[in-house]
């Protein structure tokens, strides 16, 4: 049974086990589900190609760097391929739960467990001269909790003269952050200008409490 989050194995010979059972069950299937016969052939072809891959690679005889290159590159489309067929041919309509499991797949949960709230309060920390560096730095709470993991950042930019925001609620502007270190760009009107940050978590509509707002001076 498939247990990487995109319902496929890890290892190759366990993606070929899998994409030998797609195809027993789907020529059977095959006018119940819908699916094109040029769809199921290309999926044997790909199939029988990654197989032969693996083999040669685990040849003494046969393995060489170009082999293992080989390998990889067959399993890459074995893989997309499988993933693109489990969307197209799979999903709508969508399968029973036995059929879920005749493909090795793990049937669906009708009443997912819904996300817990956040618990952590981040900030962003500024870094740079000619560009604006970013690091995610939690103040309070483990990035390592899957309820901390969504961050999105708040942030203004104000012009010389012009009043700094109270507090971060007055930040205007947004983007996620999906990496705890990123660059920030402007533009070149904004040369001069303060920019206000405030990090606040998120985690499945859910929001934690605002970080700290920090500021910097735009290069």
């Amino acid at each position: 049974m498939a247990t990487d989050k995109d319902q496929l194995p890890k290892s190759r010979t366990e993606q070929l086990a899998m994409a030998d059972g797609w195809i027993s069950v789907c020529a059977t299937r095959q006018t119940d589900w819908n699916i094109p016969g040029p769809a199921l052939t290309e999926l044997i072809a790909i199939r029988d190609s990654a197989a032969a891959a693996l083999e040669t690679a685990k040849s003494e005889t046969t393995r060489t760097p170009v082999s293992n290159a080989r390998r990889k590159e067959a399993f890459d489309a074995l893989t997309g391929f499988m993933r693109d067929f489990k969307r197209r041919h799979f999903l709508s309509p969508p399968l029973t739960d036995s059929d879920c499991i005749s493909l090795g797949l793990k049937p669906r949960d009708p009443h997912p467990t819904p996300g817990a709230a956040p618990t952590a309060q981040a900030m962003a920390h500024l870094v740079g001269r000619r560009e604006l560096g970013m690091r995610i730095v939690y103040v309070t709470g483990s990035p390592g909790d899957k309820a901390n993991k969504g961050r999105r950042v708040h942030f203004l930019v104000v012009a010389q003269g012009e009043a700094p925001p109270l507090s971060p609620e007055y930040l205007r502007e947004s983007f996620y952050a999906q990496r705890r270190k990123d660059l920030i760009e402007f533009g070149y009107e904004d040369s001069g200008k303060t920019v206000y940050f405030a990090v606040q978590i998120e985690n499945d509509g859910k929001k934690g409490g605002w970080g700290p707002m920090v500021s910097a001076l735009i290069p």
